[in-house]
């Protein structure tokens, strides 16, 4: 059976590109509330933007060291996100949320990722980004081969990914999904329709490629 690669699509700002975003075929919309982020909004925005989801479209609320009182006013805006930490953020306090999340991990050489995935074993998925001296991966790529062969939880593939490397990223890391932002995007902050569609569009060539050399 083919495997269908989840899409995120992270960092929108606009219902115009939630709108796109959710038709070229996205699983997930992020949305960032850190506010250092050139991509931040409120929870009160990110409940706005969220409200025009269908169903089967996840909400993902993407936090960095934020406080308890700024976490429970976003899952009240937004009951029904998937919660992204994404910071410093120890296994008690993700677990503190009392919520399904994602654990990032900031891939560098030295991360020993099976003794984080065990330490965030309580996590749906990891979700690999770029170590950079900020939050977030910087758009750029990182190295693949980090990626130990089995991972005990779900992985996300993340970091600088764009409609250039994701099927190659895909072939080698093989994650249950892929999450994008800057790739798809035309400013910061400002997706690209087109960029999205064409993302979404090489993701499923990976499947259908992964699917035929898979015995």
């Amino acid at each position: 059976m083919t495997h269908r690669t989840r899409i995120k699509i992270c960092g929108l700002t606009r219902e115009a590109d939630v709108d796109a975003a959710v038709a070229a075929g996205a699983d997930a919309i992020g949305f960032v509330l850190y506010d250092k982020s050139p991509r931040h909004v409120s929870a009160q925005r990110a409940a706005q933007l969220a409200r025009r989801l269908p169903p089967f479209v996840t909400p993902v609320l993407l936090f960095v060291n934020t406080t308890p009182e700024s976490l429970r006013l976003a899952i009240d805006h937004v009951p029904h996100a998937l919660l992204q930490f994404h910071g410093d953020e120890t296994p008690q306090q993700c677990d503190a949320a009392g919520r399904a999340y994602l654990r990032a991990a900031r891939m560098a050489p030295g991360l020993d990722l099976l003794d984080f995935a065990a330490r965030f074993n309580s996590a749906q998925a990891l979700l690999l980004d770029t170590h950079v001296e900020s939050y977030g991966g910087g758009g750029k790529a990182f190295d693949w081969s980090l990626v130990p062969p089995s991972v005990p939880l779900p992985v996300v593939l993340s970091g600088g990914l764009n409609v250039a490397n994701v099927i190659d990223g895909m072939r080698r890391v093989r994650p249950w999904a892929v999450d994008v932002s800057s790739g798809v995007e035309s400013a910061k902050g400002v997706k690209d329709a087109e960029a999205m569609r064409r993302f979404c569009r090489a993701v499923r060539e990976a499947d259908a490629r992964v699917a035929d050399i898979t015995p």
